[in-house]
């Protein structure tokens, strides 16, 4: 992903909707790196969580279509190790729904065969179907 930082993008629209959406202050991150250091998920992800976090400021919005966001569990394993108290889980969600009021189905549960479901984590199908829901 190349990143094209300017002046407009930094603190622009998507960075005041996830801001917005969240609640959370994203200044506060100083992108240690402890919520990608304990994730669970981090081998499934394509950019880690604190990397999430400094798109979203730089104002970045391929971060909406980067694998990540959809990875995460919230499992709430980032949040408890933050030094700053910073709720990843919220960003996360805030990014996915705003993905998902673009009207793009991300996650496309009737297309799992019941094999294929069988073998995956509850986590997953869980985490799945409450972010599928709009």
């Amino acid at each position: 992903m190349r990143l094209e930082v300017s002046a407009k993008n930094v603190k622009g629209a998507l960075f005041q909707k996830v801001a917005e959406l969240s609640g959370e202050n994203l200044y506060t991150c100083y992108s240690c790196g402890k919520c990608s250091a304990g994730c669970p998920s981090i081998s499934e992800m394509d950019i880690l969580p604190n990397e999430v976090v400094r798109l979203v400021l730089f104002g970045q919005e391929e971060v909406l279509n980067c694998e990540t966001i959809w990875v995460c569990a919230s499992c709430f394993t980032c949040t408890t190790r933050c030094p700053k108290g910073v709720d990843l889980s919220k960003i996360m969600e805030a990014l996915r729904q705003i993905y998902l009021r673009k009207n793009v189905d991300k996650v496309k549960l009737c297309e799992i065969s019941e094999e294929r479901a069988a073998e995956l984590p509850q986590i997953a199908l869980i985490s799945s179907f409450r972010k599928a829901t709009g």
